[in-house]
This record gives C-alpha cells, structure tokens and sequence, in this order.
C-alpha cells in the first residue's frame, strides 16, 4: 500500500504492506526521525505525541493509513536550533528535562495547547497536558508552558487578542 503524506514540511510517499502500522515505526524507523519516542504502546504516556493537521496525536496508536494525505509534525520539524519553537525556547530557559526521554512529547502536546488556547492557566495545563514523566519535572513543565506562551506572545501579539 502506497502512502502519501507530508512530514515536517517535506511531501512523502512511503510503500508499506500493513496501513494498520503505527505512524510512530514508519517515523522513527522508516523515515529515521528518532525524535519521537516510544513509551508504552497504549497511547497512555505520551511520550510518542506528533502533530498530524496540527492535532497533537498519541502516534504508538495511530495507523499510518490515516496520516494519507495529511501534515506530520514531528520534533524534528517544530523548530531548529537557530529558529526554535517558543516551546522549545521556554524548555532551554526553565532547564526543563531531567533524563529527557519524554520531553518531545511533552513539547509537542504543549505546542498544541498554545495554538488553541495561547494563555493557559494552570487547570488549562492540568486537563490538556496528560503525559507521563517519570522522572518528574511537572513544576518546571508548567514554569516552561507559562513562559513558552510569553515568548509565543510576544512573537505574534494577534493571537492575545482572542484570549481576552
């Protein structure tokens, strides 16, 4: 079965046998973008989220048959090094990851939650930033969020005017 589907800005056609594949093996293991992490498989932990049309998904869970025509974002593609993302910006500046494992996916589920709601207060982080983190670092997850939405803020002042 042929798939087609952008990724990070890229047009992509992949050949795979089984459309029921998770996205997250054709990313980490057909496109080797190992940014995206495995963690538990269920669509629990999070640690697996991308973006697919902006929507942060669980990709462990999610068919690549499904991805046909549509824009994956991955870590890879949420910024760079000389042009990072406010999220991953706020991240460097809160020295937010402990082993690190997780963030990716903490970072991409963040960068969702500020494209709907670009000012969220904590019970907005609380009951949209589900993701597990073993080793903890909640408190300077939400730091990261809140200052992630600032610099966002001040890069596109037009998207305040909505969250008055």
């Amino acid at each position: 079965m042929k798939i087609f589907f952008h990724i990070n800005n890229t047009p992509k056609s992949i050949e795979i046998d089984d459309g029921n594949t998770p996205l997250l093996w054709v990313v980490r293991d057909m496109l080797d973008l190992k940014g995206t992490k495995f963690g538990c498989g269920k669509a629990a932990c999070g640690a697996c989220t991308l973006h697919v049309d902006g929507e942060a998904v669980r990709s462990c869970s999610y068919a690549v048959k499904f991805a046909e025509g549509k824009e994956v974002t991955t870590i890879e593609g949420l910024g760079s090094e000389q042009n990072p993302h406010p999220v991953q910006q706020a991240w460097i500046e809160e020295i937010v990851p402990q082993c690190g494992y997780c963030q990716p996916g903490f970072m991409m589920a963040t960068a969702a939650l500020l494209e709907k709601v670009p000012n969220p207060t904590d019970e907005d982080i609380d009951k949209n930033i589900i993701n597990v983190c073993r080793c903890a670092t909640y408190y300077r997850m939400r730091k990261a969020i809140h200052r992630a939405a600032e610099i966002a803020n001040v890069t596109n002042p037009a998207k305040t005017e909505n969250d008055v």
